[in-house]
């Protein structure tokens, strides 16, 4: 016996209440005077605070002294445990083994009244030789080396069980304790939320401190006030909504990372206290006014009280979210639309560039006087030679953006200082009344999948619409000739030019920019494709092109030549006249312009560029005028060989015809009076 020897013991909770506590520990292989004896002053604890509210909280102050035996047994390793009556009259709902350094339950005998059994800061690894003990209540395993819940199912009375810090990895085995008010699982290993959905009279559940990614399969945990997650690793929660009587939620210090995460929060009608600290979505700048706006209810969050300006200004700020997101929502929905318009124009441009190519390469291999038919048309209209095609693309798009209408064949779009126009009946919008602020802001114009000879036909309302157009911009356009380039000369202004490849097979000629720069060196232009105009280039440009110019102009007949000095003079004059009246500083700044209306070489106004259309109506033109003559003349020699034909004919009948008169006269006047008679009835029948 060592008496004397006293050591303090705390529980998580004590209360510094001092109770004596005298164990004996006693095996079968010792005799009777090896038997050791302890005594300790005793903390008991009080298990108060939210967690442990409960009808188990009392004070033993008053109490003193408990006589503990652990002897051998008849199962190896298992010691029993043996208390005096004395002792089990002063304790006799509880008993306390903390920081006794047990490996497994000892056998508890003859203490089926226990309502209170505390094993903290031990070694036990396996829950045994409590099944006895139907009325336990409280049972506390915190702190052990627990891998697996088990030997529980007969307490069926149990309302708190406290297992954290184990080394437990799944939820299970709680079948039978349909009567648990608190549930410790923090500090273990478990990395799914299950087997729980039957304790529906389960108040607090504590799972922090594992190793959860999703929180969900929460239904039927209807009297649950409060659920810690702290310190998982989750990233997403669910059935949240589905606790009618969740009031607190703790999800500090895990992986949510915005609040999409964690919208079934928002739906919780009862929850009143959260917290999101820790987490990636609270470093957010929106994210205290996203959850205040979306949770109302909140008294609570990260453990600060919510304040009315909180709540205020969470609206404010909520509402100008909304705001942006529908304008936002609405930019996409534009853009998807103009994302889909170019492609429905995109399509229907490269389908009549196919049709075209057909009826080029049929035409090539027919007769040139058999009339040609394109096969594309029926009844004045094109219909698509991929219909399946076309029909199935419609039909994708509508089906996966039922708001936007895939069916635009033209599209025209400001943006800044850019005017794009896709399609040919983009055109049209040049006719619009525009407004002096947005058509003086455009200094870009961007033509795509039109055809070039269409859009050189409306360079004059481009012209006098957006004065301040400096840059062109050209793609799929089918500019395919160096010719074409000659209807830029009739702008007023390019200072820069840019040419797809794509659609425009004359970016495939070498020497396209050299003619570009030689045709319009009265524009002075800066840049072609995104480079620099040097001063080299437009030399080359000259050396290149000048002799093509000079001999254009030598071949041009008289009366053309005097039309384009006309057309100089008139700009000349009409530049004056413009500038007449006009402050001298701004008829200086004025002078560039000028110069560039003006400044164009007759030599090179030769090299002028006549659309397909207007080529086809003059030689339709032309065709019908010589059809005309071919039926003029070919008259004209019908009649004249009639005429030919008939004074042959009179020259071979004359010499017959003039005997025959000479004998009728002759016999008419051989009888003079027959014949006077006669010319007299005649005059007298005449009248």
């Amino acid at each position: 016996m060592i008496p004397g020897k006293c050591r303090s013991v705390s529980g998580r909770a004590a209360n510094n209440v001092n109770c004596g506590l005298h164990l004996v520990i006693q095996t079968s292989s010792l005799p009777e005077k090896n038997k050791v004896e302890f005594r300790l002053n005793k903390e008991t604890p009080s298990f108060s605070g939210r967690l442990l509210q409960h009808d188990l909280e009392r004070n033993y102050s008053s109490r003193q002294g408990d006589h503990i035996n652990l002897v051998s047994s008849s199962m190896p390793s298992f010691p029993i445990l043996q208390r005096s009556c004395e002792e089990k009259i002063l304790y006799s709902d509880r008993l306390t083994l903390e920081r006794q350094k047990l490996t497994v339950c000892p056998v508890i005998d003859g203490e089926e009244h226990l309502r209170l059994l505390n094993f903290q800061h031990n070694f036990i690894t396996r829950i045994q030789n409590i099944s006895k003990l139907r009325r336990l209540i409280f049972l506390d395993l915190y702190d052990n080396q627990i891998e697996e819940i088990s030997g529980l199912s007969t307490l069926r009375s149990l309302r708190v069980l406290l297992l954290g810090k184990n080394r437990i990895k799944k939820i299970s085995n709680l079948e039978n304790l349909k009567s648990l008010d608190v549930l410790d699982l923090h500090g273990n290993q478990i990395t799914k939320i299950e087997n729980v959905n039957h304790l529906c009279d389960l108040r607090v559940l504590n799972l922090a401190r594992n190793l959860l990614s999703h929180v969900d399969n929460l239904n039927g945990l209807d009297s649950l006030t409060e659920l810690n997650l702290r310190h998982n690793q989750i990233t997403m929660v669910r059935d949240v909504n589905n606790l009618p009587c969740l009031q607190r939620l703790f999800l500090s210090y895990n992986n949510i990372s915005n609040f999409e995460s964690v919208c079934c929060l928002a739906e919780s009608p009862s929850l009143s206290d959260i917290a999101f600290d820790g987490n990636p979505i609270a470093q957010e700048s929106w994210y205290k006014h996203t959850v205040l706006q979306n949770m109302m209810q909140l008294r609570q969050l990260d453990m600060k009280r919510v304040t009315e300006e909180e709540r205020r200004m969470a609206s404010v700020v909520a509402k100008k979210e909304e705001e942006r997101k529908r304008e936002s929502h609405r930019q996409s929905l534009l853009k998807e639309k103009k994302r889909l318009t170019i492609n429905n124009i995109a399509r229907q441009w490269d389908l009549q560039q196919h049709q075209v190519t057909n009826i080029a390469t049929k035409q090539d291999g027919k007769d040139p006087d058999s009339p040609s038919r394109d096969l594309c048309q029926m009844d004045g209209r094109a219909v698509s030679e991929f219909p399946e095609e076309v029909g199935s693309l419609d039909s994708v798009l509508t089906s996966t953006l039922p708001g936007l209408s895939v069916i635009d064949t033209h599209l025209v779009e400001v943006d800044g200082d850019t005017l794009s126009l896709y399609g040919s009946g983009a055109l049209e919008s040049l006719d619009r009344n525009w407004s002096i602020q947005t058509a003086g802001m455009v200094t870009t114009v961007f033509f795509a999948f039109i055809e070039f000879d269409e859009i050189v036909q409306v360079f004059h309302k481009l012209k006098m619409k957006f004065p301040n157009s400096l840059h062109l911009k050209f793609k799929e356009t089918n500019l395919a000739m160096l010719q074409q380039f000659n209807a830029l000369a009739q702008l007023r202004r390019v200072d820069q030019l840019t040419v797809d490849p794509q659609g425009n097979p004359v970016v495939g000629f070498t020497l396209w920019k050299y003619y570009v720069l030689f045709r319009l060196s009265h524009f002075s232009l800066q840049k072609i494709n995104g480079t620099e105009v040097t001063q080299n280039d437009m030399i080359m440009a000259e050396r290149l092109f000048g002799i093509l110019a000079h001999v254009a102009s030598s071949e041009l007949p008289q009366y053309r030549m005097i039309s384009i000095l006309g057309d100089a003079r008139k700009k000349q004059f009409r530049c004056l006249q413009e500038t007449k009246g006009k402050k001298p500083g701004v008829v200086s700044e004025e002078n560039n312009d000028s110069k560039r209306l003006i400044g164009e070489n007759t030599n090179r106004a030769v090299l002028n560029y006549t659309t397909r259309d207007f080529y086809d109506e003059k030689l339709e033109e032309t065709k019908k005028k010589k059809k005309f003559c071919k039926v003029y003349m070919e008259d004209l020699v019908k009649e004249a060989t009639e005429i030919s034909t008939k004074g042959m004919a009179l020259q071979r009948l004359w010499p017959q015809l003039f005997i025959e008169l000479v004998r009728d006269a002759v016999l008419e006047t051989r009888s003079k009076n027959s014949y006077m008679k006669l010319c007299l009835q005649q005059i007298a029948d005449q009248k």
